[in-house]
């Protein structure tokens, strides 16, 4: 039990609203449309399950055998700590992105080939977060990775394969869950920029340093609800959303307070939470509509 607890642990299960909401929310589109499709559903979350899990295991593996992780503070991570083998968990990294890669083949042959082109970069996208010679998250590029695949393309992804078409209304409604996921990376950057600088890690957080990042955090969170408001033109019960309000007020305010270290690991949770809440919100907002 003790070997299955630090997998799932490694998977960062605090990461995974990140997966659920964007699809949740595009489904809520369709619906919206009159053309939700359950099963499509099913194949677009399994697809953003398997990925943000595997580029959890795939920076656990190409940050722990680079040794960036030898003096983290965060959650445990199985190479860096000598839990788990590399070959294994890079192994779990490369299974995760085979399940995304089958199930949006299965999309790709169903709606259009072309999706097959997104799924690929998805996927580079995930390796070369961490991986290769020259990562770009050690580049301060890794929220702008986070926007684009964990935002307006889930979303608009989730979407498109349950309508055949894009809408506005997918775009805009794309716009405050990117901005929340790149709220789960940035509190994980700021809690690590000293062990990042003594490490070499050049991420978006070390270049704006402690003060910019806190604010950054603070847009971040609280930018998705004026943005629900514009929204709410088209589905007026978006404004719905404004009740995880207090949810947000929570992480920004420990943060704006000047929290470290340890103590984010539980504004990371927090987020998380405000993440999956106004997902689920804004979803119900998009599926009742006039």
């Amino acid at each position: 039990m003790t070997g299955v607890k630090n997998w799932v642990r490694g998977a960062r299960p605090r990461t995974l609203p990140a997966a659920i909401v964007p699809v949740a929310v595009g489904s809520g589109v369709a619906a919206g449309y009159r053309e939700f499709s359950p099963w499509r559903a099913a194949l677009a979350l399994t697809v953003a399950l398997a990925l943000q899990v595997g580029v959890n295991y795939a920076n656990d593996y190409s940050d722990g055998i680079k040794g960036t992780d030898k003096q983290r503070v965060g959650p445990v991570r199985l190479v860096g700590s000598g839990l788990v083998k590399p070959r294994l968990v890079l192994l779990a990294a490369l299974g995760c992105f085979a399940v995304a890669g089958l199930a949006g083949l299965v999309l790709a042959a169903l709606v259009s080939w072309w999706l097959l082109l997104f799924g690929a970069a998805a996927i580079a996208a995930a390796w070369f977060y961490t991986g290769g010679s020259r990562p770009y998250g050690y580049r301060a590029l890794g929220e702008v990775s986070v926007f684009v695949f964990f935002g307006v393309g889930a979303v608009t992804g989730t979407a498109y394969v349950q309508m055949g078409r894009l809408t506005w209304l997918a775009l805009a409604a794309s716009v405050p869950v990117g901005l929340l996921a790149c709220a789960l990376l940035v509190i994980n950057n700021l809690r690590d920029i000293p062990t990042d600088q003594e490490s070499g890690k050049r991420t978006l957080a070390v270049k704006l340093g402690d003060r910019r990042t806190r604010l950054l955090f603070a847009s971040c969170g609280l930018v998705p609800f004026a943005v629900a408001a514009a929204v709410a033109v088209a589905a007026p019960l978006a404004l719905t959303t404004l009740i995880a309000l207090p949810l947000a007020i929570v992480p920004v305010r420990h943060v704006a307070g000047g929290s470290s270290g340890r103590e984010l690991i539980a504004v990371l949770g927090q987020t998380g939470r405000l993440q999956l809440a106004f997902g689920l919100l804004l979803t119900l907002g998009l599926t009742v509509r006039p």
